[in-house]
């Protein structure tokens, strides 16, 4: 028995430990952040609440409904050396700066028990004025409205009230009254306003009717609440609404207990008879059950108590378990319940505040830095241009390794994206740029060139490069007009020489079989005439690398999408000038070397043509020799005799012009991926991918920086309330975790 005594006597000393530190969150709102636990007292104006309230507390409420209360009281009782009462008032939840403050700064002396209920009604008024109610004594009282919504069950004022600028009927803020003395047991209940189906003229409304069930809901919709539902036991319990709201959410009755008032009023044998089925569980019953209770009447005091529990004495009240009946039971029963209630809670409750502070330090990590002032606007979009370069570094080197971002983009591989598009462009140009194909020759030796360029092996090259080369016109718009979508081109003509031998028959002049340079300059405009388009299309395809990498490397380096919007708003002019500048360049190498005068100075094309024509002769010859190798002298003249001029001619005007393209196309390929690509579009100073850089940023006119960095309203109060958030659960966190 006395191991028990000690353990419950620890057990009260833990529970009352925990209830001051969930009386301290209480005091700070965080139960506008997560449920706490605690008592709620609900009912009708009419129930008996007030009265109840008074015998478990002691506190003289009025019952005039010109000061019936327009705003939750929480009552706190707490054991002490020093017996005092204190009362200070705790804002509404999200109320203004300004309210706070005005409200915050109320607070009463340490009070004796005498001196609190002589003084109390005044105190009420003053509590009245400060927290702006209107009343018939002030119906002029002007107060600043805070128009700051809370999530209610519907939208109401932070300070609650039907009015605007003159003061409200009902209120938000919580009246705190907290009692301290030697013989005090510790209790936390809070009162809500009671629930009235009438307006009164002149004072309440319709509006304050449904603002007073708002405030209700609000209340005992957490799971953490038990509500203390007062019902008088002299109506039919079945059709009081309060215990219909309460099953909406509480809908097994495990969090609910009922208290039934008025006894004495109950006068009917069989009403009687109802109200003991009632407590006894046998209707209507809740987890918690009921509670019958006499209350203090309006012109009784504490020498009144006993005489008041008599009436629990006589039939048929006495047959009803003592425990179940008279203030002294029930409020033995809500200090047991609260205590279990802490102790049951608590580790959740901290569980609760460690998470929701994380999830609101992340989302505001999130959002980025504070952008209101020039200064975290420029500092802001300069941080984002210092990462966007950096990643430009990384993908112009092919740095990957090791970082996640790359790893999962084919987008941020720009380089080997290139690398990629670049081989793909040298293999079709050396199969297709042609329009007719030359006749074939034995290139082992052409001028250092053994073999056209090879396609990667390997899925992961492939994979990149169909990639790259996927393109739908849709989805770049803003490209429109800068690049070429046609990358399908026809492959080369089998008819040569016929080709040749027509364009010499058509210019023949009366010379000595030679060709005129006109002509031959025809044939080349000729047959390098896809030239303009394969090279557009592959700078269009590497401009289209390039945007898609521009676009994944600013989402990397910007959460934020609206900022991302606007900055690639604020650079495309400029981004699309770049582009256009390469595209310009591709085509101007290609005027460059198909309207100017055929003519290279590279020492090969002497080497290819002797070689071709050297091959023609081996040919030739091949038919000719016996049966040992050996060709007679006799059969090679009348074989070289046989050849007519025109044969000759045509046969010169292949084998120049074959070397020539040779030469001109391995020039033009460099040129195009060393002029067009890498320093115009990747590697040179101006290119699309050096436009958002910190020197940028610099650059830009204050009107400028707010219209890409600044924040909207609507991100700017969010900001707010995540760092009023933030503080509220970091108070919590040091209340919790001392």
């Amino acid at each position: 028995m006395a191991v028990d005594s000690e353990s419950s006597q620890q057990d009260l000393l833990l529970s009352d430990a925990l209830l001051r530190k969930i009386d301290k969150l209480r005091e700070i709102n965080i139960g506008k952040h997560v449920p706490l636990p605690q008592l709620v007292v609900v009912g009708d104006q009419s129930s008996g609440k007030s009265s109840l309230l008074e015998s478990l507390t002691g506190i003289p409420f009025p019952r005039d409904v010109e000061l019936c209360t327009r705003y939750a009281t929480q009552i706190t009782q707490r054991r002490d050396d020093v017996s005092s009462v204190e009362v200070s008032i705790i804002p509404g939840p999200n109320a203004t700066p300004a309210h706070k403050k005005h409200v915050e700064a109320y607070r009463t002396d340490a009070l004796s028990q005498a001196e609190f209920r002589e003084r109390f009604p005044g105190i009420l008024e003053e509590v009245n004025e400060r927290m702006g109610i209107r009343m018939r004594s002030n119906p002029d009282l002007s107060y600043p409205s805070d128009d700051e919504s809370v999530e209610y069950p519907s939208e109401l004022d932070s300070r609650g009230g039907s009015g605007g600028g003159g003061g409200s009927v009902f209120s938000l803020d919580v009246l705190k009254i907290e009692i301290c003395g030697p013989a005090v047991d510790y209790l936390t209940v809070i009162d809500v306003p009671g629930i009235f189906r009438t307006p009164t003229e002149g004072i309440t409304t319709k509006e304050d009717m449904a603002m007073v069930m708002n405030m209700v809901r609000w209340y005992i919709q957490d799971s953490r609440t038990v509500i203390l539902a007062v019902l008088p036991s002299n109506v039919d319990v079945s059709t009081q609404e309060i215990l219909t709201m309460a099953a909406e959410y509480d809908k097994d009755g495990e969090r609910t207990l009922g208290i039934l008032t008025k006894p004495d009023l109950v006068m009917e044998p069989s009403a009687q008879a109802a109200v003991c089925n009632i407590v006894r569980g046998r209707k209507k019953p809740l987890t918690l059950g009921y509670y019958l209770v006499r209350s203090r009447g309006a012109d009784q005091g504490d020498a009144d108590f006993g005489h008041r529990e008599d009436l629990f004495r006589e039939a048929p009240w006495n047959t009803l378990p003592p425990e179940r009946v008279g203030v002294r039971a029930l409020k033995a029963r809500l200090t047991e319940l609260l205590g279990e209630m802490a102790r049951r809670e608590f580790p959740g409750l901290r569980k609760d505040i460690g998470t929701m502070l994380r999830d609101a330090e992340a989302e505001r990590t999130g959002l980025g830095p504070s952008r209101k002032d020039e200064y975290e606007q420029r500092r802001f979009l300069s941080r984002i241009a210092g990462q966007f370069q950096a990643r430009v570094q990384q993908a112009l080197e092919a740095q990957y390794a090791g970082d996640a971002a790359f790893e999962s983009s084919i987008e941020l591989r720009l380089v080997t994206q290139v690398v990629h598009l670049a081989d793909a462009f040298s293999r079709d140009f050396q199969d297709r740029a042609a329009v007719r194909r030359f006749e074939a020759v034995d290139e082992s030796d052409e001028g250092g060139e053994s073999e056209k360029p090879q396609p990667q092996d390997g899925s992961t090259a492939d994979m990149i490069l169909q990639f790259a080369q996927d393109i739908d016109p849709e989805d770049f718009p803003e490209l429109e007009g800068v690049i070429a979508y046609e990358y399908n081109f026809e492959d080369p003509e089998d008819d040569i020489m016929k080709w040749i031998g027509g364009l010499y028959g058509r210019s023949r002049a009366m010379d000595l079989s030679t060709v005129n340079s006109a002509v031959w300059a025809g044939a080349w405009q000729e047959q390098s005439s896809k030239w303009p388009g394969m090279s557009t299309a592959f700078v269009s395809s590497v401009i289209v690398a390039i945007h898609r990498f521009m676009d994944a490397a600013l989402r990397d380096a910007c959460a934020d999408p609206g900022v991302r919007r606007e900055l690639r708003s604020a650079i495309l002019d400029e981004v699309l000038a770049r582009y256009k500048a390469g595209m310009e360049a591709a085509e101007f190498l290609a005027s460059a070397e198909r309207n100017n005068k055929p003519y290279t100075l590279d020492r090969h094309f002497n080497e290819i043509r002797q070689q071709r024509r050297g091959e023609r002769i081996a040919e030739r010859l091949e038919e000719l020799h016996d049966e040992f190798g050996m060709v007679n002298i006799q059969q090679v003249r009348g074989a070289t005799e046989k050849q007519s001029n025109t044969e000759e001619v045509v046969e010169r005007m292949h084998d120049d012009l074959s070397a020539y393209y040779d030469i001109a196309r391995k020039r033009f390929v460099d040129n195009v991926l060393n002029q067009a690509v890498n320093y115009r579009l990747l590697f040179g100073p101006s290119t699309p991918l050096g436009v958002l850089s910190q020197e940028w940023v610099i650059g830009l006119r204050p009107e400028q920086l707010e219209s890409i960095a600044g924040e909207s309203p609507r991100i700017r109060e969010h900001r707010e309330r995540l760092a009023q958030k933030i503080a509220d659960l970091g108070a919590a966190r040091d209340i919790l975790w001392p």
